[in-house]
């Protein structure tokens, strides 16, 4: 039997907390292509997964409905999500996937007990548009080419610096445990800064009031807040490629 895997968790938060040796179906949770979900007990562990038939590409709206259990599970306890589209091929091998990664699960689950993920937007404008103009470069190399050159350097700088100066701010105001920025251009006149951030759940509130304060303090931007999330942006590397295929590969 083949297992398509949502997340790992541990087994104590299902079962009112009593440990099984087979897998038990979970109420409530719907899986890709409204398949049931079943909780697949290794050790502590529980791998949140769906039985698989068909391992041909998934279709487009099967990445919200694995994202749905992951969520959730998130609501009972710390989830370790994998990447969409990890598929196990038997039950041997969902296990010895569990038994190789056990040491980073523990450690994984130790380090994001009692936390969520949450997501700041921040999109840029104001005096962006020539900053963020792409120069092209000359065919020929020369001293138009040189010159074209220094200009494209000194606009990405020039990003840089605007992004480094509003991702401290934001630092400041949130304080997070953790975070991790991206930055990409928005058109031909703006600047997104998509900002993950890692905060304690009993800070939710408190992280929620704050973006209110950021709303006014950043006038020049436009924010978006979502969250509470499961923490897709602070597992470790090894864990978002655990073995296993991948259906969408």
């Amino acid at each position: 039997m083949a297992w398509y895997a949502y997340c790992i968790t541990e087994q104590q938060h299902f079962n009112h907390g009593v440990r099984s040796r087979r897998p038990c179906l979970l109420d409530g949770a719907q899986g890709i292509e409204n398949s049931p979900v079943f909780s697949y007990p290794s050790g502590d562990f529980s791998v949140v997964v769906s039985e698989l038939e068909n391992q041909g590409l998934l279709p487009e709206k099967a990445m919200l409905e694995h994202a749905r259990v992951v969520s959730h599970c998130f609501r009972s306890g710390t989830v370790l999500p994998f990447r969409f589209g990890t598929v196990f091929d038997s039950d041997e091998s969902l296990r010895q996937a569990v038994r190789t990664n056990r040491k980073a699960f523990v450690e994984s689950v130790d380090r994001l007990r009692g936390k969520a993920e949450m997501r700041l937007k921040l999109i840029v404008r104001d005096g962006m548009k020539g900053a963020m103009t792409d120069i092209e470069l000359p065919s020929s190399v020369g001293g138009e080419y040189l010159t074209k050159l220094r200009e494209r350097a000194q606009r990405q700088r020039e990003r840089q610096t605007k992004a480094k100066a509003l991702s401290v701010q934001v630092h400041r105001l949130f304080s997070p445990l953790e975070e991790e920025i991206t930055c990409k251009k928005v058109n031909a006149d703006g600047m997104l800064l998509d900002i993950a951030h890692l905060i304690d759940t009993k800070s939710i509130e408190k992280y929620q009031n704050r973006f209110t304060i950021a709303a006014k303090q950043f006038r020049d931007c436009e924010l978006q807040i979502s969250g509470p999330w499961p923490p897709y942006h602070f597992l470790p590397g090894k864990l978002r490629t655990v073995a296993g295929n991948n259906t969408q590969a």
